[in-house]
């Protein structure tokens, strides 16, 4: 009977430790994730143009806020961050996306409250933000591509560019990436999920976080 207990006390440890590390990793995803969306939303790079005849030296990129012509020896930009011009078509998606940025950036700042609560709360709490996160990057990219008819797209696209259809045009990295992104938030909330519901069996049954002083999540074995 005592072997036993050694044996399940082990394995116990043993648990503890991967489940930290795997706690570990999704926490630094989700840093890595915050840094990604913000690229996403400040990036004029969701599509970019092609020369063509109407444009014989020069090419174009645009975001969601901001377009650029590339000219033989410079580029130049315009638009804002604040008044999402020049192509007032992509104010939604623009609104969804920084909805999504701001939503990984508060499940970053969840972090902190491992200190007071208690972990499986916390990342429950930042699972539902990361799958919200999702949601609105998901409804960004999907609404992004109705603003293709624009004529500020049109200029750069061709007349043939209408609503999801971009003529003389193609996705650029910026719109891959926040494809990608969706898929990010939804691996690291089910993760977040997983980690939340498995956290009580991580500790024994008299473990009491008060008495040793030590956020749940962080306390040593």
């Amino acid at each position: 009977m005592l072997e036993a207990k050694e044996v399940a006390k082990l394995y116990q440890t043993d648990f503890v430790r991967n489940a930290r590390a795997v706690g570990a990793l999704w926490a630094v995803c989700t840093l890595c994730f915050g840094l990604i969306e913000i690229v996403v939303l400040i990036q004029p790079t969701w599509v970019r143009t092609a020369p063509a005849h109407w444009m014989p030296t020069s090419a174009g990129h645009f975001g969601l806020y901001q377009v650029c012509v590339e000219a033989e020896w410079s580029v130049e930009c315009w638009g804002s961050l604040a008044t999402l011009t020049p192509v007032p078509a992509f104010k939604a998606a623009a609104v969804f996306v920084l909805m999504a940025l701001v939503l990984v950036l508060a499940s970053v700042g969840c972090f902190g409250l491992f200190w007071f609560c208690n972990a499986a709360t916390v990342y429950k709490v930042c699972a539902w933000l990361q799958l919200t996160a999702a949601t609105c990057q998901a409804l960004g990219c999907i609404i992004f591509p109705d603003g293709w008819g624009a004529p500020e797209v049109q200029f750069l696209c061709g007349p043939k560019a209408g609503s999801y259809h971009l003529g003389n045009c193609a996705i650029h990295w910026g719109f891959t990436l926040a494809i990608l992104g969706i898929v990010d938030a939804l691996v690291l909330s089910l993760l977040a999920f997983v980690l939340g519901n498995r956290q009580d069996a991580l500790l024994p049954e008299d473990y009491s976080p008060e008495k040793r002083g030590l956020p749940l999540a962080l306390s040593p074995d």
